[in-house]
């Protein structure tokens, strides 16, 4: 039979791989969601949200408790998700960019393998040669627009059910709940009863804002469930990979466009009927990196060892393995969200070192703390933040937080998970306080990071050019898995 393989790609050529191989190949359904803080899913502990639809696929699959993504902004983690690349490798280091021209990205990995690969819903990438998807109907791209277009699921079903010989990758990037919050049932979620997170301020603006976010995360989670609805009418409910990830955190201070773990901390859940063990959860550390080598493996074909910054967890998924990674890595670039505030940072799951690389400067993000046009984008809470913060000490304290940050952070996340408490003059963590920070030096080194030079308007307009000022080595020194 191998032989017989061998002989039909030399006649027919790779055109040819997905008929001869697609028995062995599990289709693939990636759902994303938009800005939503994985803590606020009642998966990962949050005590509001309503989310029967990805419980249940949980319950059915294996959920990840350490998956990271390196930026908290759209585009680039879409990036990095879809090149298997870090922002460096990528060229994608700050949002509204670009990847450098001649990135590739899932459709030429996984088409060389036979696959049909689509995307519905919010794209995010550029340039578009580096992302050829075959773009997809029925779920809105403009994950800004007021209302948020009703879904229609049949151009996905046509996508899935096109072929029986040939494998699909699907992404499905919802854009809830991503501002404005205007999609769901906000009183399902009275304000006052709500239970706001340890590092939001509790005034009246803040509680009608989050109740307005998880009548989002639940209008979310009806999509999903539209989705896997679709997957069972088309008969690949049980051949079909599912990956539920909720990208990075939400538009609230301290989430997204932060370096903070509720910003690169996303959820990722994996379902497949028969391989993935059903309701587990694994501790293992991966990155959004690490998606597309996996999918790869999964496919039957490994890359090359230099060829993507991620590796494969493909064990971790059939569960033959419990670790993955040693350390995940994060990055953020704040132009053109704001003046250059430059941060890099590392964690091993349990503690978090963070590196503010100018942090004499103010932390400033236009979009959550300014006001444009008729401020449809924006939320009043941060100005009631302001406007407390002489009488609450609280809010004091977390306004301060955000805008003034030391040039070192360290968190014991694990014990901390909102990471209030900044151990990084503590003696009693020295040692492992020198331990990440030498992790990430050696990290940034291997990328050809340039540090806070990247953090320029220079630099993010050279990108938007396809003209990157500085580039990565053309292979990085790879972490070994734990």
């Amino acid at each position: 039979m191998r032989l017989s393989a061998i002989v039909v790609f030399l006649v027919f050529g790779p055109a040819f791989i997905g008929a001869a191989f697609a028995a062995d190949q599990p289709n693939v359904l990636i759902i994303m969601a938009d800005d939503c803080t994985f803590s606020d899913l009642p998966l990962y502990g949050g005590r509001n949200a309503r989310t029967p639809h990805i419980d249940q696929i949980a319950s059915q699959g294996l959920t990840f408790e350490h998956a990271y993504l390196s930026e908290a902004m759209c585009q680039p983690c879409r990036a990095e998700l879809f090149s298997g690349l870090f922002p460096m490798r990528n060229g994608c280091n700050w949002n509204h960019s670009a990847s450098l021209p001649q990135t590739t990205s899932m459709p030429q990995h996984l088409g060389k393998v036979g696959y049909r690969v689509g995307i519905a819903g919010k794209v995010h990438v550029l340039p578009k040669q580096a992302f050829p998807f075959e773009k997809v109907g029925g779920f809105d791209s403009n994950c800004v627009r007021n209302p948020t277009q009703a879904c229609d699921p049949g151009s996905v079903r046509e996508f899935m059910s096109r072929s029986s010989e040939q494998p699909f990758c699907l992404v499905v990037a919802l854009v809830e709940p991503h501002v404005p919050w205007v999609m769901g049932d906000a009183s399902a979620y009275p304000p006052k009863q709500i239970k706001l997170p340890a590092n939001l301020a509790s005034t009246p603006k803040t509680r009608e804002a989050f109740s307005r976010y998880l009548a989002e995360i639940t209008y979310m989670d009806g999509q999903v469930g539209t989705l896997m609805r679709t997957l069972a009418e088309t008969e690949h409910d049980d051949d079909t990979l599912v990956l539920f990830t909720s990208e990075q955190g939400a538009q609230f201070p301290g989430c997204k466009w932060t370096n903070w773990d509720t910003g690169l901390h996303t959820a990722l859940v994996a379902r497949y009927p028969g391989v993935v063990p059903a309701g587990k959860r694994t501790d293992a550390i991966v990155q959004y990196a690490d998606v597309l080598p996996t999918l790869l493996e999964l496919a039957g074909n490994k890359p090359g060892e230099s060829e993507l910054d991620g590796s494969s967890f493909a064990g971790v998924l059939k569960g033959n393995a419990h670790s993955h990674r040693k350390y995940a890595y994060g990055t953020h670039n704040n132009i053109p969200e704001g003046p250059a505030y430059p941060i890099r940072t590392v964690t091993n799951g349990q503690y978090r070192y963070i590196r503010n690389l100018q942090s004499d400067n103010l932390y400033i993000e236009k979009h959550l703390m300014g006001i444009k046009g008729n401020g449809q984008l924006n939320n009043p809470y941060w100005q009631q933040w302001i406007f407390d913060s002489g009488s609450n000490p609280g809010a004091y304290r977390l306004v301060q937080r955000y805008m003034q940050r030391p040039a070192e952070e360290l968190y014991h996340t694990q014990m901390d998970p909102y990471e209030l408490r900044n151990l990084a003059s503590s003696p009693a963590a020295a040692e492992i306080k020198s331990e990440l920070s030498q992790e990430l030096d050696r990290w940034m080194k291997s990328q050809g990071d340039p540090g806070a030079q990247q953090d320029t308007p220079q630099s993010h307009q050279a990108a938007k050019a396809g003209n990157h000022r500085f580039r990565a080595p053309m292979t990085t020194e790879k972490q070994s898995a734990d």
